[in-house]
């Protein structure tokens, strides 16, 4: 019975002329002679009317008349009916089942796919969706960036901002993975308490080899003490498939009270939070013990006025973010210099904190050469200084220049190990 009705879903069965006949013989006679015994029609079976195919003999006059077996299945239209179907009529379409099956399978690799995404090239991203990861015993913080189009320059590799923006995220991921990120930006619950915020007094970057559109970058960063009241935090970015060093940065922190604007001793309460997390490590890139002198307006040989920070350059601390300070700083920088040369280093000193109503002056003198022998110079060192229109300092710089496409790039240096 199963397998007749499993079978009966695909395959209709319809009843033969021959068998209908017999079961109208059966059923339609009033009664039926069982051994001379006579058995009254069923009040069911009368109930029961069974529609057939075969009408009624017409009569003429009240004579009977007697039709061909072909003209008796002509329908109303006098057209014949269709042949008996078969077995090969009957079969079901199967175009349909198979595109219904098809649907089915491309749907669960669909999300087959989706729960199960891992890149398929070795240089994507290994942490596309996450902030890094704590390695090296819990004090590194670990993070890659992949070069999108929209941050290389006209030289076709990554601007400066960018590089730059890269550390400074790391810092904040940093703080938010070791679970030192209050409400403020990069500043630990104590801080917040006290209304105290991080800011930078000075930088040191080393750009060995620049990177371009579609590498994936390494930027590896840990934070150790500098003096009583400050934090030195280093960076190392390397080519995360290779492993070549390409940019190494050291820079200093203190405290500066949000409210008063001023700088701020480490209470003990700030000082309790972050110091498990201090490296005894040397800086990865040597102090350069050289003073940053003033550079005097009469001296400097490019001078860019008017420059003002417009609302975007604001970070959250309501200050200007120290990666507009470098790009203002190189507004000033000779075209001769840009366009034959590539920044090979740059050490800065923040002196002040500018507003978002300050208007600054970006003011530039190169070191023993004239821009009209640029071309054919080797390395090429510049002074800085970036002030408001009223002379008060904000940043003080030096930067040196390579020749572009230049081969060698000096000592690199490694992830330092903690020393005891």
């Amino acid at each position: 019975m199963v397998a007749t009705a499993a079978t009966s879903s695909f395959f209709p069965v319809t009843s033969s002329p021959d068998s209908s006949d017999s079961k109208n013989k059966k059923l339609g006679s009033g009664s039926t002679n069982l051994g001379g015994i006579k058995s009254k029609p069923s009040a069911s079976f009368g109930s029961l009317q069974v529609k057939a195919n075969a009408q009624a003999p017409p009569k003429i006059n009240g004579t009977t008349i007697v039709t061909s077996p072909v003209e008796g299945f002509k329908n109303e239209d006098g057209a014949g009916s269709p042949h008996p179907r078969t077995f090969i009529n009957q079969l079901p379409d199967w175009s349909m089942l198979l595109a219904a099956i098809t649907t089915i399978f491309l749907a669960a690799e669909k999300q087959w796919m989706m729960l199960d995404w891992k890149p398929r090239r070795p240089d994507m991203l290994i942490d596309p969706f996450g902030i890094g990861r704590i390695v090296q015993d819990g004090l590194v913080f670990r993070q890659n960036f992949s070069i999108r189009s929209y941050e290389i320059g006209a030289d076709r590799t990554a601007s400066i901002e960018t590089l730059m923006n890269h550390l400074q995220e790391t810092a904040i991921n940093h703080c938010k993975s070791a679970g030192l990120l209050g409400e403020g930006f990069g500043a630990t619950p104590e801080m917040c308490k006290k209304n105290l915020i991080w800011v930078v007094t000075r930088m040191q970057v080393v750009f060995d080899r620049y990177p371009t559109w579609g590498d994936v970058v390494q930027v590896d960063t840990w934070v150790s003490a500098s003096g009583k009241n400050g934090m030195r935090r280093d960076w190392l970015v390397s080519d995360s498939k290779t492993g070549e060093v390409l940019t190494r940065a050291s820079s200093v922190w203190v405290m500066m009270n949000k409210l008063t604007r001023r700088l701020s001793k480490i209470p003990e309460e700030v000082r309790g939070e972050i110091e498990p997390y201090f490296m005894n490590s040397d800086p990865v890139v040597a102090e350069d013990s050289r003073k940053l002198v003033k550079l005097d307006k009469s001296m400097a040989e490019h001078v860019r006025k008017g420059l003002t920070p417009r609302w975007s350059d604001l970070d959250v601390n309501q200050h200007v973010n120290n990666v507009k300070y470098i790009g203002w700083i190189l507004e000033s920088a000779p075209l001769p210099v840009l366009e034959t040369h590539e920044l090979s280093s740059m050490t800065l000193e923040y002196r002040r904190e500018c507003g978002r109503e300050s208007i600054l002056q970006s003011l530039t003198t190169v070191s023993d050469s004239s821009v009209g022998d640029l071309v054919n110079v080797g390395e090429i060192e510049c002074q800085h200084l970036l002030q408001l229109e009223e002379g008060s300092e904000i940043v003080r710089g030096r930067t040196q220049w390579r020749p572009k496409y230049a081969k060698s790039f000096g000592n690199v240096g490694q992830i330092p190990a903690e020393s005891a």
